[in-house]
C-alpha cells in the first residue's frame, strides 16, 4: 500500500452518520475514505452519540473500517474501541446537518482536541459559519436578504421584492423551501406553519429566476475554487437539490463566480475551513456550506478530477505543520 504523500501514514477517525446507509456513488465522505485509505492512512468510524467527554480527556466509541467500491459490501468493521481522540492526527466532522444543538454539541466536544489533532472543517468555524449566516457576511454578493421573525418585516419585505423565497433558517437538504409568487394568498398560512415549526427565525430572500437555468455549487479546498457541479431542479419545483429530482450537469465558472470565490476565499482559509461547498443562482451567493459538503463524485464524473486527491494534501500539509510546530 502507498504510503502518505507528505509523510508518514495518519490516523484518521471519521465521525458521520451510518456508513451502511451511504450512496456509495454520491457520498463525498466516502469518497474521502477511499483517498485517504489509497495513501495508506488508518481510517475509524463512529457516530455523533458515540462521543464522550470527561476531563477534558474526548473519546469514541468507534471500529477500525476499510471501504471499498462494492455497492453492499462497501464497509468492512474491525472490533469495536474505546479512541481516544487525542491520539489520532485527523478526525474528519462529516455528519449530514440538521444544524441543530446535537450537532453544534460535538462542535464543542472536538474544540478539546483541536488543533493538535487536527478536525476538518476546524469546529469552532463550523459553529460559527452556519449555511445561511455565515453567507450574511457578504451582503454585497447575495440577493436581497430578510432574516427575522417578525411578520411585519417580512411582509414589508414581500411589498418591495414581490417574488421571494421561504426557508428555515436552519434546515437543509431542500426542506422548508416554498417559492412565494407575487399574487399567492398562501403567505400567512405558511408563516403560521413556520412558527409552528420553528423558535428560529426565517430566511426571506427575492426570487432568483435564473435557478431555472440552474443552481450551481462551487467546491472550494483551502480557499481556493476548484470545481463545480450545476443542478438545474425537476419541472415545477423551486428547489434544485439532487435527491428532490434535480439533475446534475457539467459547467465551468463565470467571471462572476470566480469574483464570489476570490471575495471569500481568503476568509475560508483564515478561519480553517478546508473542504467549502457555496450555493450560487445567477451570480448570486445564496448558501456557504461547511458542515458536510457534497459535489465531489459528481465533479469527478463530469470534470475527471478527484478533489478530494487535493483535500487530503492540505490535511497532510496541515498535520505536518502541526508536528513541526509542536
Amino acid at each position: 500500500m502507498a504510503g502518505a504523500r507528505h509523510g508518514r501514514a495518519l490516523r484518521v477517525a471519521v465521525q458521520m452518520d451510518p456508513i451502511e446507509g451511504i450512496d456509495i456513488n454520491a457520498d463525498s465522505t466516502f469518497a474521502m475514505m477511499l483517498e485517504a485509505q489509497a495513501r495508506g492512512h488508518a481510517l475509524w468510524h463512529y457516530l455523533p452519540r458515540d462521543l464522550a467527554l470527561s476531563a477534558r480527556r474526548v473519546t469514541a466509541r468507534a471500529h477500525p473500517v476499510e471501504v471499498r467500491r462494492e455497492k453492499g459490501r462497501h464497509w468492512t468493521f474491525g472490533p469495536q474501541q474505546e479512541l481516544d481522540l487525542s491520539t489520532m492526527d485527523v478526525v474528519l466532522l462529516r455528519q449530514d446537518p440538521p444544524f441543530d444543538m446535537a450537532y453544534i454539541t460535538t462542535t464543542h466536544i472536538l474544540e478539546h482536541i483541536h488543533p493538535r489533532t487536527l478536525v476538518v472543517n476546524d469546529p469552532a468555524a463550523v459553529r460559527n459559519a452556519p449555511e445561511k449566516l455565515f453567507v450574511t457576511h457578504f451582503p454585497e454578493l447575495m440577493p436581497p436578504t430578510l432574516v427575522t421573525a417578525d411578520r411585519r418585516e417580512i411582509m414589508r419585505f414581500r411589498a418591495e421584492h414581490g417574488d421571494i423565497i421561504l426557508k428555515p433558517l436552519f434546515g437543509n437538504g431542500g426542506a422548508g423551501v416554498f417559492h412565494v409568487k407575487p399574487d399567492d394568498m398562501n403567505l400567512n398560512a405558511l408563516l403560521e406553519m413556520f412558527t409552528q415549526l420553528y423558535r428560529e427565525p426565517l430566511v426571506v430572500q427575492r426570487y432568483v429566476p435564473a435557478v431555472r437555468q440552474g443552481d450551481k455549487r462551487i467546491i472550494l479546498v483551502d480557499g481556493e475554487a476548484l470545481g463545480a457541479i450545476n443542478r438545474v431542479p425537476a419541472e415545477r419545483e423551486a428547489r434544485s437539490n439532487m435527491h428532490v429530482g434535480g439533475r446534475p450537469e457539467k459547467t465551468t465558472l463565470t467571471d462572476r463566480e470566480r469574483e464570489i470565490c476570490a471575495a471569500i476565499g481568503p476568509e475560508l482559509k483564515r478561519r480553517g475551513l478546508i473542504f467549502v461547498g457555496i450555493d450560487v443562482i445567477g451570480g448570486y451567493l445564496t448558501e456557504i456550506n461547511v458542515t458536510s459538503p457534497t459535489g465531489l463524485q459528481e465533479i469527478a464524473r463530469f470534470d475527471g478530477v478527484k478533489l478530494e486527491e487535493r483535500i487530503w494534501d492540505v490535511i497532510e500539509e496541515r498535520v505536518g505543520g502541526t508536528r513541526a510546530a509542536a
